[in-house]
């Protein structure tokens, strides 16, 4: 088993809580514009947004990754924005142990904020299509983990 670490140090053990998602089989694209969208907001606010992208009514801005992108109604500040349900879905049940990962501490659930959101790329696992004449191609799948810090404020 791998040791895995979190790239956010010097927390405060009774004041936070932290869990992540390793490997999961989702965009890292996607994963990183929704932690950029999430950051710094209440973690019930952060589940209620995430609820509304899988549902189709918030759109999440996409900031770095927006070519051809296209506008969406909705976004303040920014004009291109896609609503990633596969990822939202993944960081919600993240977002769901990171809650529970707080209410084991002791913490007030109403009063946490999130402090760390990041996505890093995992690792690549290569699968292969058949082709005719006997050959193949291969394809990758792109692995992604996602990490989150919450305090008490």
């Amino acid at each position: 088993m791998p040791n895995w670490g979190y790239s956010i140090k010097g927390l405060n053990p009774e004041k936070t809580a932290i869990a992540s998602g390793r490997d999961l089989r989702i965009s890292a694209k996607a994963a990183r514009e929704i932690c950029l969208t999430i950051k710094n907001m209440r973690l019930e606010d952060a589940k209620r947004l995430l609820e509304d992208v899988i549902a189709g009514k918030k759109p999440i801005p996409f900031r770095r990754h927006k070519k051809e992108v296209p506008h969406r109604k909705g976004l303040e500040g920014w004009y291109a924005g896609r609503y990633p349900k596969k990822a939202s879905k993944e960081i919600l049940r993240v977002l769901d142990a990171l809650e529970a990962n707080a209410e084991q501490k002791g913490l007030d659930v109403e009063r946490l904020w999130i402090i760390h959101a990041a996505a890093q790329r995992g690792t690549k696992i290569r699968k292969y299509i058949p082709r005719a004449f006997g050959r193949s191609s291969p394809y990758f799948q792109q692995l992604t983990h996602v990490e989150f810090a919450v305090e008490e404020r």
